[in-house]
């Protein structure tokens, strides 16, 4: 191979190579671009897709925003409701107050059978419509928030005497048998709420049962009691444990439900829910079909405090109640209702009282004064006067200007947390509205008795 030829073969060799450069470089160069373009079109992608996924939270956002107002608003609404029906109560049992009373007058007046009769359809329609507005109003105040606990010591042993002592003549009516067993146990909670939980558990099974009976018991386990209202009553499904704590559900029919003169409303069970969440009690059921129903109520167990005094305080004021009349009594009446002043005006003189009468402080001075001779055994005030007076300012006032503590009973369809504690510290006793004559007749017998016993 001659020179020349070698050179020739040595540059078609470099220039292969060069060539390969050349290409694999443009290769490279393609495939940069190549992914260049397709970076720019991958951020397109994101930034359109961070645009849309903007905008759905931003709706979303906007969304939530009215959902919470709107859950605000409903809230609000039902706290202004609840607060208006507990505030309202005072109104709206008053005329029912005073109808009452003039039911429980005109009876007692009738010389037919006939008239009689239809004197105790009235009363038991009252009474019913009484009891349902109670319960609503009852619930509108737990709802609001405005029922407190009045925490302190509570002997089983009184809680449950008291309950045997309602419903026993019920049980008898119904043919029914209802065993109340005395623990000596106490527990710590609200003394009426629990009352009121457990009596709303007690009525609800003589209500539901035909035959046998119920059994209120307590037992201790550790730090603990459980009462356990169990009955022979009808059952209750499992799957509807839960709907018989809603608002007018009942779970089934009665055996009053046959002839029409049930008084279940199925608002009981509604209120015992709230009054459980309120006093942290556990309450657990236990039913089965046929066979009947058993409620157990979980509280904290506490020590017993000494009572004996009060109890033979109380039992020798028993006894004095029996000779006491309330015939010749001078009781002071402040009320600013006109119907319902007439209404107590007219059942207090049929039981042979001697009355004065006032709606305001000034009127209740101008009565004490009109005679100076007269001062007053016994003070029933209602405590929402006119021009924001309360009746237990007008007691303070009178009790101040006679020189000594005369009983005194406030009647309003408000007892508020307030009230209450002004009536302990005062002395007073407070009654619902609508005052039942039997439970007045029967309160004010026994502060006669009491105010009789102080004095001898």
């Amino acid at each position: 191979m001659t020179e020349a030829q070698t050179e020739l073969h040595k540059l078609r060799k470099i220039n292969r190579a060069l060539m390969e450069r050349v290409e694999l470089s443009m290769d490279q160069q393609g495939n940069a671009y190549s992914l260049f373009q397709t970076a720019i079109s991958l951020e397109e992608q994101v930034r359109r897709r961070t645009g849309e996924l903007s905008s759905t939270l931003a709706d979303l956002e906007r969304s939530n925003l009215q959902l919470i107002n709107a859950k605000e608003a409903a809230e609000q609404a039902n706290f202004s409701k609840t607060r208006f029906l507990a505030a309202a109560s005072h109104d709206v049992l008053q005329p029912l107050n005073a109808a009452l009373l003039l039911m429980s007058t005109l009876s007692t007046v009738q010389s037919t059978a006939e008239g009689t009769r239809l004197c105790r359809q009235v009363e038991h329609s009252l009474e019913t419509m009484d009891t349902l507005l109670r319960n609503l109003l009852y619930m509108s105040r737990l709802d609001a928030g405005d029922v407190r606990p009045h925490w302190q010591t509570v002997s089983l042993d009184m809680l449950f005497d008291s309950i045997a002592s309602d419903f026993q003549p019920i049980a008898q009516v119904r043919n029914l048998e209802l065993r109340v067993r005395r623990t000596g146990l106490h527990v710590w909670s609200d003394p009426t709420m629990l009352r009121r939980t457990i009596q709303n558990i007690v009525a609800n099974a003589l209500r539901y049962t035909r035959q046998g009976g119920a059994l209120l018991t307590a037992g201790r386990r550790g730090e603990k009691v459980h009462i356990r209202i169990a009955d022979t009553g009808i059952g209750i499904e499992p799957e509807r444990f839960k709907d018989i704590f809603v608002e007018f559900q009942r779970c089934g029919q009665g055996p009053d439900d046959l002839d029409g003169s049930s008084a279940g409303l199925g608002l009981g069970l509604a209120i015992v829910e709230r009054m459980v969440n309120t006093l942290d009690i556990n309450l657990t059921l236990n039913s089965r079909i046929g066979y009947g129903s058993c409620f157990s109520l979980t509280l904290p167990f506490e020590q017993a405090v000494e009572d004996a005094p009060a109890k033979a305080s109380a039992t020798r004021g028993t006894d004095k109640i029996n000779g006491v009349k309330l015939a010749g009594t001078r009781i002071l009446v402040i009320e600013n209702d006109l119907a319902a002043l007439q209404a107590m005006e007219a059942l207090l003189k049929q039981w042979g009282c001697e009355l004065r009468l006032a709606s305001s402080t000034r009127e209740t001075l101008g009565a004490l004064n009109s005679e100076n001779a007269w001062v007053p055994d016994l003070i029933i005030a209602d405590q929402h006067l006119n021009n924001n007076e309360r009746g237990t300012s007008v007691i303070r006032i009178v009790r101040q200007l006679i020189g000594r503590r005369i009983p005194a009973v406030v009647v309003t369809a408000d007892p508020s947390e307030r009230l209450w504690k002004m009536a302990d510290q005062g002395r007073i006793e407070v009654m619902q509205k609508p005052v039942k004559p039997a439970q007045l007749r029967a309160l004010l017998t026994h502060l006669r008795a009491r105010s009789s016993e102080l004095s001898a």
